[in-house]
């Protein structure tokens, strides 16, 4: 397995390319128990027909876990939307199609939302106050059963140089439940990454499209923002409070 070609270094991973196939190897100290979710969230999302990168093989590279799936050669819509800014609406619109189709999905077997928010919001480093509103918010929210990607993001699709076709990639968030709560997250990435007029617009836009109440939307913000807090990124802290810190708390 060659480990020459670098495509991407993140904190906790490094991603590889080895002729058709990407090798994603992770650091030594990441959970065992998340690089194996991440191969089965992937293998779940791969049967309900979704356009997504083939898992191919979980694996030890140089004494470190890796996974292994189909390269797909072509330019994320992150890249796109930057080199062609006159064509935003074209981009955003695919965006939004796309994310809907993830949504009609149903895996059954894939983690609950509900769950994992209730955990991160327990989690998070804010008063028992704040935690007892979120925990109350959430659990007044409607059950849902379809495919969240978690990280929904223009930079996690790839436009295939071959055929031109989006494949959606990076399933290590995906979850089963509200979609609202999907479209919350993708809002504040939006938003933390300094375009709050794209986000905005993005919103508006899933909202038309699906027919949902933008207040629907917006009532998953907080929740959302709190289970981000628990990343413990300093530089997002007082950002996300701002969304979680929603209500007057006397």
């Amino acid at each position: 397995m060659n480990t020459d070609k670098v495509i991407a270094v993140r904190t906790t991973k490094t991603v590889y390319r080895d002729g058709d196939k990407v090798i994603k190897v992770f650091d030594e100290h990441y959970s065992k128990a998340d690089i194996l979710n991440e191969a089965l969230n992937q293998a779940r999302v791969e049967e309900t027909g979704l356009n997504i990168p083939k898992l191919l093989e979980v694996t030890k590279v140089n004494g470190r876990w890796a996974i292994v799936m189909d390269y797909i050669k072509g330019k994320t819509l992150a890249q796109l939307m930057q080199e062609n800014p006159d064509k935003t609406d074209e981009y955003l619109n695919l965006f939004v199609d796309l994310q809907m189709e993830i949504h009609s999905k149903r895996a059954p077997l894939l983690n609950k939302l509900k769950d994992k928010m209730n955990r991160k919001i327990s989690q998070a480093d804010l008063n028992a106050t704040i935690r007892y509103d979120l925990h109350t918010r959430l659990e007044s929210m409607p059950k849902h059963t379809k495919v969240c990607h978690g990280d929904y993001n223009p930079s996690n699709i790839i436009i295939s140089d071959e055929d031109g076709k989006p494949y959606v990639i990076d399933w290590s968030h995906a979850t089963q439940g509200n979609a609202s709560a999907d479209v919350a997250r993708t809002f504040l990435l939006f938003t933390l990454d300094g375009k709050p007029e794209l986000a905005d617009k993005y919103m508006n836009l899933f909202c038309m499209k699906s027919d949902t109440a933008k207040q629907y939307v917006q009532k998953w913000i907080p929740i959302v923002a709190a289970s981000q807090l628990v990343k413990g990124k300093p530089e997002e802290r007082e950002f996300l409070l701002h969304w979680v810190d929603v209500v007057d708390y006397q």
